[in-house]
């Protein structure tokens, strides 16, 4: 069984591994950032701070109903959780790794410039699949400017 520690370490290393992620430390905790943002708290190091229990800090948006019905999910404080910010402590038994995993990644997608994340994450942390700009600027029922509308005779 992993302890905290050691997950902890992973999901850091997991973290900055993000395109344009930086490791900083506000406050004295382990934090990832993008664009000067945090996507994800990982809280202090002292292995005896009053939260010891604590792994991560982490927006989400499509995975934050199920998130919170977890029982060691909930909202983070500050008023941060009524933006989807939670906090996730210890569950008992063996940490879900690749979960916490793919909720960095979605904190990532949340949090990151659009310009960024859209190619940086996909589904299970592969590739995104990036419109063309032809179809992700292209207005339905409008011409594109400097382009004649056909008539029709």
């Amino acid at each position: 069984m992993s302890s905290v520690k050691d997950t902890k370490a992973r999901l850091l290393k997991h973290a900055l591994a993000r395109p344009g992620a930086t490791l900083d430390h506000p406050w004295g905790e382990n934090v990832a950032k993008v664009g000067g943002k945090v996507f994800v708290f990982f809280g202090l190091e002292e292995p005896d701070a009053q939260y010891a229990d604590y792994v991560m800090g982490v927006k989400l948006t499509n995975a934050l109903l199920y998130a919170k019905s977890l029982p060691f999910v909930e909202a983070m404080g500050y008023g941060l959780g009524k933006s989807g910010w939670v906090s996730v402590k210890r569950p008992k038994g063996v940490l879900p790794t690749a979960m916490f995993e793919e909720w960095i990644d979605e904190s990532y997608s949340n949090v990151a410039p659009k310009r960024i994340s859209r190619v940086a994450v996909g589904p299970r942390g592969g590739a995104a699949r990036v419109a063309s700009s032809r179809t992700s600027t292209h207005r339905a029922g409008r011409s594109s400017p400097g382009r004649a509308r056909p008539t029709r005779s």
